[in-house]
């Protein structure tokens, strides 16, 4: 199969549209965390806003690989444009939400575009750039990531104190708009002529047997036990649905996810190791913020500007991959990532307490570092392994597996911090175990002013392990990252650029 010409076309200006199609779903979680109290003010629900986040994640998610597929079969630029136009419709809704079931619904509305998003974006990216130019342009679109996690908190907040969080959605609209205009008007493709086969009965399992998985991901460890009997059930039809998409995937004509990708070594390796990267990331993202306030005893804005210190390593080094893995190879240059990320999970278990805000920035940093040197040799690896009609495929199985790593490392920390947490409480000094509150009003009494200075203490030392004990796990998920990456082939079968 021939590579798939593109005409001439600005890529400078492609390049603002793709940055600015990215922010859209980039900004999304951080401008609504910033929110959460004045949307449970005004429309309730407190019990459940923790689903504005997982049914987002969930449903963008399970549709990345259906969209990718979709993007092979009718060019990435109708799925794209389409996709922002369900985020943009998504976006209205959530606006006009009047209660917390009504919001949480249309934020799947939301998801839905957002699927489309990510699916195509870098795709598109992997097309009108070439193998040594695409390091440098995921420098650029992971620079998005990085100052949405700045601006998104920032505006959101904003918004909510001096407007109405309502804003937070609308602000979606024009940016939308001038997104599409951008692609529609300097986006150019050939259309194909050739009459394909969509499968639906494919996708319509996929997305069950994903959804099955994610949510039992989700609400693992937090709205039952894991050793429960809906883990068990969940398990046993997460099961029966892999075998049915199997069976289906298989006598498809054009099928989802094709057999190819499983069986090809280096892309069986490289999502691998980018699900163990999504776990990674879940361990500063879910606890650094909370773990810089309450034991180092930061800011708010503080604790969010510590985090988002990764976001200036990541890029940076994503950008400059491009030199390495041109040198050294894909394989290599996503090892010295993992590498990186090792060194800089190990070193957080060396943080003396309370804790020092610039050991915490350099932590970030590292970490971020390493980050960029994994996610986009991976990316580029497999994308240049494979034409124009496979591309779509490929990206679209890369996101997954980030995103589903990101979902079962969410689990896993989690289980492992609250367990900590509980285990500290249950052993705590007789003295103390009269005034010490349960694990769900730990952060409560941590930041009120009023509480026992012995028992905010034990508080900040326990909060301070269970936090290590989290770290502790991203060395493990990064060990394994290391062993699979180690076992994946060091050669990439690189295809010939045709730009």
């Amino acid at each position: 199969m021939q590579e798939k010409p593109v005409k001439k076309m600005r890529r400078d200006y492609i390049l603002i549209a793709l940055m600015l199609t990215m922010s859209l779903a980039a900004m999304d979680s951080t401008i609504v965390a910033t929110a959460i109290p004045q949307i449970v003010g005004d429309l309730g629900g407190f019990s459940m806003f923790s689903w504005l986040f997982s049914i987002y994640l969930l449903i963008q998610t399970i549709t990345i690989p259906v969209y990718g597929k979709l993007a092979d079969i009718y060019g990435r630029k109708p799925i794209l444009i389409v996709g922002i136009i369900i985020f943009v419709v998504g976006s209205a809704t959530c606006a006009a939400a009047w209660n917390m079931y009504s919001l949480i619904a249309f934020r799947g509305v939301q998801a839905v575009g957002a699927g489309a998003i990510m699916a195509t974006v870098n795709t598109i990216a992997g097309d009108i750039y070439t193998i040594k130019q695409r390091a440098k342009i995921q420098g650029w679109l992971s620079s998005v990531w990085g100052v949405s996690a700045i601006l998104g908190p920032a505006i959101g907040g904003a918004l909510a104190d001096y407007a109405s969080w309502r804003w937070i959605f609308l602000i979606n609209i024009p940016m939308g708009a001038a997104s599409i205009a951008l692609i529609a008007y300097f986006l150019h493709e050939d259309k194909t002529t050739k009459r394909h086969k969509i499968d639906w009965a494919g996708a319509g399992a996929m997305l069950i047997t994903g959804s099955v998985i994610m949510f039992g991901l989700l609400q693992g460890g937090q709205s039952w036990p894991w050793f429960s009997w809906n883990t068990l059930l969940i398990v046993a039809i997460g099961a029966v649905m892999i075998y049915i998409t199997v069976r289906i995937e298989r006598r498809a004509d054009e099928p989802i996810l094709p057999s190819w990708v499983w069986k090809r070594r280096v892309i069986l390796g490289a999502n691998l190791a980018t699900i163990g990267m999504g776990v990674a990331t879940m361990g500063p993202n879910m606890y650094l913020p909370v773990f810089a306030q309450s034991v180092t005893g930061v800011g708010a804005m503080a604790a969010g500007f510590i985090l988002a210190s990764m976001s200036i390593t990541w890029p940076l080094s994503s950008a400059l991959s491009g030199n390495l893995y041109l040198r050294i190879g894909f394989r290599n240059t996503a090892l010295c990532g993992i590498l990186i990320v090792i060194i800089g999970a190990s070193s957080f278990l060396f943080l003396p307490f309370p804790g020092s805000v610039w050991f915490l920035v350099a932590v970030q940093m590292t970490l971020g570092a390493g980050f960029g040197l994994i996610t986009t040799p991976l990316l580029v690896g497999i994308q240049s392994t494979v034409e124009w009609g496979q591309r779509g495929v490929v990206t679209g199985t890369s996101m997954f597996s980030r995103y589903f790593g990101q979902s079962i490392g969410a689990a896993v920390f989690a289980a492992i911090f609250n367990s900590v947490l509980t285990d500290k409480i249950n052993g705590a000094p007789t003295s103390l175990k009269s005034e010490l509150p349960g694990v769900n009003k730990v952060v409560e009494v941590l930041q009120s002013h009023n509480s026992v200075s012995d028992v905010n203490l034990y508080l900040r030392e326990t909060f301070f392990d269970a936090t290590h004990y989290v770290y502790l796990g991203m060395v493990v998920a990064g060990i394994i990252t290391l062993i699979i990456l180690l076992l994946t082939p060091s050669k990439f079968p690189v295809l010939k650029d045709k730009h």
